[in-house]
């Protein structure tokens, strides 16, 4: 499992990479494990829309599940990768790269001291039997 250090990490397995004032978001690489071949990706929000840490902002499809994906940290959104919709598999291969999903301005930064820093997110995952 590859559990990058400078990032942060939410129990939904998504994570987040701050530069700035932007978080960039996706899913994790665990995440993208349990769910095997993504087949299907759907970002429900758009530019320009404002999230609620917890929100539903993406639908993520496998040939074993479907999953939603939930706003780590709330926040305007900036960009969203359209790459996804006609290559939902670089998920997989590249979860950290360009399988992000999308970049927000946060609105409040206090709410990355909620979020679990790579060594707990990789103990929270192996409590989960991973």
């Amino acid at each position: 499992m590859n559990t990058p250090a400078e990032l942060k990490y939410n129990a939904t397995d998504e994570w987040v990479k701050v530069e700035g004032n932007i978080a960039t978001i996706g899913i994790t690489d665990y995440a993208q494990e349990q769910l095997s071949d993504i087949v299907f990706t759907e970002v429900i929000v758009s530019v320009g829309d404002s999230l609620k840490k917890g929100a539903n902002i993406a639908t993520v499809e496998s040939v074993k599940a479907a999953s939603d994906v939930n706003a780590p940290v709330s926040g305007k959104v900036v960009e969203v990768n359209e790459e996804l919709g006609s290559a939902p598999e670089v998920i997989n291969t590249d979860p950290y790269g360009k399988g992000w999903m999308l970049k927000v301005e946060l609105s409040d930064p206090g709410e990355l001291g909620s979020l679990m820093d790579a060594a707990a997110y990789e103990k929270y995952c192996q409590e989960r039997g991973h």
